[in-house]
């Protein structure tokens, strides 16, 4: 695949600023990576932590970068201020909504609750046939060891199909993830017709 046809890639990442030194640095290598090879980024538009890093380093990189942020997070100064493109929604629903709208493909790093609900949004959506883009689990120091672990007891169990584990792909460094947003199995609508056991 070309990789225009995965030309804008969503991000989901943490807002938190306490995480360590070592999610930083990765979260960097991604965005310089993604600028040079020519990407653009969607994410949640938010200033602080990984997510600050994220748009700093697309910046520095002369990358493009659109936030989307709820209005009410804008109102307490959330969003970072220097993004080429902010889009104000009005409910958190509406961002992940539209961040997905935007996406040619979608990358999680490593964050907490809201990031593991956009993911498992997003996953979700895939299985229905919503959403049928590449999904991208950037297990950093195995983060998501756990979260893996749960969705591949869930086929275990089937609470979902053997071909729901095509779904996503995992990679353990930044450096992987443009290979295996094309290595990624293609899917479409008729997703939904094996959604259900």
């Amino acid at each position: 695949m070309s990789q225009n046809q995965h030309k804008t890639i969503c991000i989901y990442c943490a807002s938190s600023t306490q995480v360590k030194p070592s999610y930083f640095d990765a979260t960097d290598r991604l965005a310089k990576l993604l600028a040079h090879a020519g990407h653009s980024i969607v994410y949640g538009g938010g200033a602080k932590g990984l997510m600050g890093q994220l748009a700093d380093s697309m910046l520095q990189a002369n990358g493009t970068i659109t936030g989307v942020i709820p209005r009410f997070m804008c109102e307490v100064e959330w969003n970072h201020t220097e993004l080429t493109e902010l889009i104000l929604v009005e409910t958190m629903h509406e961002r992940k909504e539209k961040m997905a709208t935007l996406a040619d493909a979608v990358v999680a790093l490593p964050g907490g609750c809201g990031t593991l609900e956009e993911l498992l949004e997003v996953i979700t959506w895939k299985r229905l046939g919503i959403f049928t883009k590449p999904i991208v689990i950037v297990n950093l120091e195995g983060y998501f060891d756990a979260l893996v672990a749960m969705l591949n007891r869930a086929a275990d169990e089937h609470f979902m199909r053997e071909e729901h584990r095509h779904m996503w792909k995992v990679v353990e460094t930044p450096e992987e993830v443009l290979a295996a947003i094309h290595q990624s199995v293609v899917w479409d609508e008729n997703a939904r017709s094996f959604a259900a056991l």
